[in-house]
């Protein structure tokens, strides 16, 4: 991943599914990756809610701008999103073809660098204390933090200056 920037390491950084995606590339190149920070991280440390997977299953059989934008409404329990950014969650679920990569949960207690786990307090994905319970008796080094006000999808763009300032404190 580094390699088109010219680097051989680098900091990683992803929220939900990308966070995932950046807990396998740490396990599988851990040489190229200084520090890992975690946003409200999918399928890392636990799974799903069963409701939150109910309530996404319409999306994904049949997606559609309308039934994204509800399942986000319902998510982040109404609070005002950024109408572009929005706009922008509901087309992309629309993409003809788009495939998600897949695969079990990541072996996460074998990650050796310095880790940030930042969880919504209000995520309806998962119960955030669980998984910050499981996060440090994984990874007893990692730092891990409850931002109480922020849901899965809210976390992003709801409260930026408190994500910022974790974000930039530990990635520094």
């Amino acid at each position: 991943m580094p390699d088109g920037l010219g680097l051989t390491r680098t900091h990683l950084c992803g929220h939900s599914y990308g966070a995932w995606l950046a807990s396998r590339y740490a396990l599988h190149a851990p040489q190229r990756i200084d520090r890992l920070a975690l946003v409200d991280p999918t399928q890392v440390f636990a799974g799903f809610r069963p409701g939150y997977l109910l309530r996404a299953l319409p999306s994904v059989l049949r997606p559609s701008e309308s039934r994204a934008r509800a399942f986000l409404s319902w998510e982040t329990g109404g609070r005002p999103l950024d109408v572009t950014w929005r706009r922008l969650y509901a087309l992309a679920t629309t993409v003809p073809g788009r495939k998600l990569v897949v695969g079990g949960r990541p072996r996460a207690a074998e990650l050796r660098m310095p880790v940030l786990v930042l969880l919504a307090g209000h995520s309806r994905t998962h119960d955030a204390a669980k998984v910050a319970a499981k996060a440090r008796r994984s990874l007893p080094q990692a730092e891990v933090t409850i931002l109480p006000e922020a849901t899965h999808h809210s976390l992003p763009l709801a409260e930026p200056e408190e994500l910022n300032d974790h974000l930039l404190r530990f990635l520094g």
